[in-house]
Formats: C-alpha cells, sequence, structure tokens
C-alpha cells in the first residue's frame, strides 16, 4: 500500500481523462449542442415533441445531459460488477479510454444541424468516460491505506486539474489567436473537440503502463459464489448496510446537483450573457474554466488538510453550504462576466474538495474484493443518476424560459443531499463494512 510509483500513475490517469471533462463535458458540449439545435430549427419555437414535451433548442443540451445520465444508470453497475469478477481491469479502463478519445474527434466533425448526431455521440462518449472512473476509483483502495485516501483521493482531482487546465490554457490560446494564424472560429472549435482526444488516449495510455492490475485475480482466488457475483448481488449487498446507504443517497442527491451546475454552467452563460451564440462565449468560457481548474487543483489539496484537522465529514458539509449560497448569488445577482468570474472562483474553491472528500469517504466503505462493483454504483450517484437535476432543468427551463429559475430549483438537490449526509453515521457505516469482512 502507498506506493509512491503507483499513486502517480494513477493520478496522471486522472490529467488525462480530465481533458474530456473541462474541454468537452463543461465547456464545449452544451454551447455546440445550443448552436446545432438553434440552427437546424430555423425560426420554430418547437425542436421536437418527446412524451408530450415540446422541447425548445434552449433545453437540448440539458436533454442530452439527462439521456447520457439515464444510459450510465443503466450500464456502470453492470460494469463494475463484472471487473471485479476479471483480473484485467486495467485492459477495460484502456478500453475506455481509446472509446472516449474517439468519440471527442468524431464531435469535431459534426456541423450543421446534426444536433441528433452530436447528442448521440455525447452519450456514447459519457458512458466511455463514466465507465472510466468505475474502473479508476476502484484502484484507490487498493493502492492506499484508509488513513491516506483523503490525501490521495485530492491528490488525483488536483493532478486532474492541473491536467484539464493546461489543456483548457492550450485550447484558449488557439481561440484567441484563431484569427492571426488564418483559422475561422468554428475550426478553431473543432480543433479543441480533437485535442481533448487526443489527450485523453496519449497520456491515459501512458499512464496506464506504469499502473499494475488488480492485486488479486477474481476468478482464481475468490470463493465460487462471489464469482457469480452480479449488479443485483451488489444492490441487495448495499440494502444490508443501512448508514451506507444512507450516505449514498446523500451523495447521489448533492453530486447530481454540482454536476449540473458544472454541465449546464456554460449553456446558462451562453444564453445569459451571449444571446446563445458558441462562438462568441468560447473565449469567455474557456478562460473561465480555466480559472477553475486552478482554483480546484489549490481547493482540493486545502479541503484535505481542513479535513485531517476537523473531519472529512463536517468539512464536507461546509463544502454544502457554499454550494447552495452560489447558487442563491446566482439566481440573484449574476447578470455579467465579472459575476461570473467571482462564482467561477468560489466554484473552483469548493468543487475539488467535496469531490474528493466524497470519493475518500465511499472509498472506506466497501467490502474487499468488491471495490469496482461498489464503484460503478458510486459512478451511478455521480453520473448515472445525474438526469434528475437536468431533467428538473429542462423542464423548469421549458416552463419559465428563464434559466435564473431552472438554477435556483437546484438548491433542493443541495439541501436534501446535506440534510441525509448530516444524519449519516458514518463510524457506524464503517463497522458496516467491516463487519461483512470478517
Amino acid at each position: 500500500m502507498g506506493d509512491r510509483q503507483e499513486i502517480s500513475a494513477w493520478s496522471m490517469y486522472s490529467w488525462a481523462n480530465h481533458g474530456w471533462e473541462t474541454t468537452v463535458s463543461t465547456v464545449l458540449i452544451g454551447p455546440w449542442l445550443l448552436a446545432l439545435a438553434t440552427k437546424h430549427r430555423a425560426g420554430s419555437s418547437t425542436l421536437f415533441s418527446v412524451i408530450g414535451l415540446h422541447l425548445k433548442a434552449e433545453s437540448f443540451p440539458s436533454f442530452v445531459v439527462t439521456l447520457a445520465a439515464l444510459a450510465q444508470l443503466v450500464v456502470l453497475p453492470s460494469l463494475g460488477a463484472a471487473s471485479d469478477r476479471l483480473a484485467d481491469r486495467r485492459r477495460w479502463l484502456s478500453g475506455a479510454c481509446v472509446a472516449g478519445s474517439a468519440v471527442a474527434v468524431l464531435l469535431a466533425a459534426t456541423s450543421g444541424g446534426q444536433y441528433v448526431v452530436a447528442g448521440g455521440l455525447f452519450i456514447i462518449g459519457s458512458l466511455a468516460y463514466g465507465g472510466s472512473n468505475v474502473l479508476y476509483n476502484a484502484y484507490l483502495p487498493e493502492i492506499a491505506s484508509p488513513k491516506e485516501r483523503d490525501s490521495v483521493s485530492s491528490r488525483g482531482f488536483a493532478y486532474g486539474y492541473v491536467g484539464g487546465g493546461l489543456l483548457l490554457a492550450a485550447n484558449l490560446a488557439l481561440l484567441l489567436a484563431h484569427h492571426d494564424i488564418g483559422l475561422s472560429k468554428s475550426t478553431a472549435v473543432r480543433i479543441c473537440f480533437v485535442s481533448a482526444g487526443a489527450w485523453w488516449s496519449v497520456f491515459g495510455l501512458l499512464s496506464l503502463r506504469r499502473l499494475r492490475g488488480q492485486r488479486r485475480p477474481a476468478d482464481s482466488s475468490a470463493p465460487a459464489a462471489s464469482r457469480r457475483w452480479s449488479t443485483r448481488d451488489t444492490f441487495r449487498l448495499v440494502w444490508r448496510m443501512p448508514q451506507t446507504r444512507r450516505y449514498l443517497l446523500a451523495y447521489l442527491l448533492f453530486s447530481d446537483a454540482i454536476s449540473a451546475v458544472i454541465g449546464l454552467s456554460s449553456t446558462f452563460i451562453t444564453h445569459e450573457l451571449f444571446g446563445n451564440s458558441a462562438s462568441r462565449a468560447a473565449t469567455f468560457l474557456f478562460a473561465l474554466i480555466l480559472l477553475i481548474q486552478f482554483v480546484a487543483m489549490a481547493g482540493a489539496m486545502a479541503f484535505a488538510r481542513l479535513a485531517a484537522r476537523f473531519g472529512t465529514k463536517r468539512v464536507l458539509l461546509g463544502s454544502l453550504v457554499i454550494w447552495c449560497l452560489v447558487i442563491l448569488y446566482t439566481y440573484a445577482a449574476l447578470r455579467s462576466k465579472a459575476q461570473a468570474v467571482v462564482v467561477g472562483i468560489v466554484i473552483g474553491i469548493v468543487l475539488g474538495g467535496s469531490q474528493a472528500l466524497a470519493r475518500s469517504l465511499w472509498s472506506q466503505l466497501i467490502p474487499p474484493s468488491r471495490e469496482a462493483a461498489f464503484f460503478g454504483i458510486f459512478e451511478v450517484a455521480n453520473e448515472g443518476t445525474a438526469w434528475i437535476a437536468p431533467l428538473l432543468f429542462t423542464v423548469v427551463v421549458n416552463a419559465t424560459g428563464s434559466y435564473h429559475q431552472a438554477i435556483l430549483s437546484l438548491l433542493i438537490l443541495f439541501v436534501t443531499g446535506g440534510g441525509v449526509l448530516a444524519l449519516t453515521d458514518l463510524d457506524a457505516a464503517r463497522t458496516e463494512q467491516q463487519g461483512l469482512a470478517t
């Protein structure tokens, strides 16, 4: 446990796949889908209708995010359970890395009114990204002791923020210089999509070469009953762990809201400050998310130190209070680019800390040999059930036409998630895990 080279290799994979998370998922995909859908609509107030909902172009990005989350809800738990039954988890992680990289490149080829193609590609890429996180996170209990996990988890996120930030810096420089080097802005944006795919595959595959496989091949060392372990068995086991189940519910609620704020922020800013123009918004969004990345790096490390002093649960609850204040300020006051920068800095401070500490806590509640299966459920709570907030956002935007009203609706998820976390006895949850291990 605690091998420095392996921890560095593990952290470097976060450096790699944050190219997708920052450049594609956070900055580009919302404005890109909005621009494609708006162009296809050609003056009509309705893009298409589904299950009685007459979807407007402005609602299409959050609609796609909802579909991507539902797809992960179906796929990720099975992937985690299957991974624990196989000896070579690293090979699966390599496959997810290559698949997600290819999708980022293909997104660059969409144009005109190809909003359906672009939306479908994003869903596939989200599955690859979510699957890679399941497999990647499952290494945490193997490479770090329980006492080390706050710091190692924070280090992984810090690497991710730096890696994603450096790629964003390069892409921002390209966008700023596109005219001088003879490129249109749309071509520069397409190059940014390609760069995210290349970044993920090159650094991801290099880091995986230094990361060892599972310590114990499941098929050779696990009892016969566990070799037949299924997704249903994993959920049944979690159901037998009431405090662990309560923590998972809390995480589902507040993580859903955090993912929605990050995933929909570019769409919100493009609509509110740039009149739905992805090209006009691109430079500002890249600069803002770049700022958030480097602030989040410092925030992740600072929150790890605070957790060591005041307790992980207490510090995590404090971060949720700050998230609630961010929502209220955005609803009541955000009307300019300067205010967006202020909000971005605050988000950066709490983003890394809340994500790293939540992952570290979960890793301490996992029974032995169930790492990937439990992180499959964790990733569902993080991404796969992240359809609740985007769907709520979509419905509110569709009904009111106001992105400010939609962002305010996310407050209920932060408040409810924080309340459930406050009622969770984490010491009892650790006892549950230890009881199952004996």
